[in-house]
């Protein structure tokens, strides 16, 4: 199934999830040329705003991917206080939850390290370019080194443009 990061991201503004754009999306909207299969966000991992999140894709047959048995998202009470990270596939295509990022931290430090950014279709927040850097450093995968290098170039030349002005 195609990847519908517009439909996805309008659909958890709708519910007031709060998440932070993080991993390939965030590099894309950076300005990096990046092919990236799925939509990672870091978001709050309360009873509410998983709810929040449940409400926004369960129309989507959202299904836990990394299980044997890829399992429907059916949240309790209980589970929202043990969930740490959910990865799923739904007809919009793959989202994956995290409760943290290497190298940054928890959901609080995440939107600490974030910005917004405008599209069409609303605004979002998503990890500034540093922090972006500093994650994929830390998970170190070679698809992770060849986009922090990437980025970097995009740094260096923003902060070469802030000179001439």
């Amino acid at each position: 199934m195609p990847q519908n990061d517009k439909a996805l991201l309008s659909r958890l503004k709708e519910q007031k999830v709060e998440f932070v754009i993080i991993g390939g999306v965030c590099g894309v909207l950076h300005g990096a040329s990046l092919v990236t299969l799925d939509l990672d966000i870091c978001c709050r991992f309360s009873r509410e705003n998983l709810r929040r999140l449940e409400a926004a894709v369960k129309d989507l047959r959202p299904r836990h991917r990394l299980t044997t048995n890829k399992l429907p998202l059916e949240l309790t009470d209980e589970l929202c206080v043990r969930l740490k990270n959910i990865y799923l596939n739904t007809d919009l295509g793959v989202l994956d939850c995290l409760g943290e990022v290497a190298g940054i931290g928890d959901y609080e430090q995440v939107l600490q390290r974030s910005v917004p950014h405008v599209m069409s279709y609303g605004e979002f927040r998503m990890l500034n370019l540093d922090a972006l850097i500093a994650a994929k450093a830390a998970v170190g995968r070679q698809k992770d080194l060849d986009a922090i290098r990437l980025l970097q170039a995009i740094k260096e030349k923003r902060e070469q443009q802030k000179d001439l002005f």
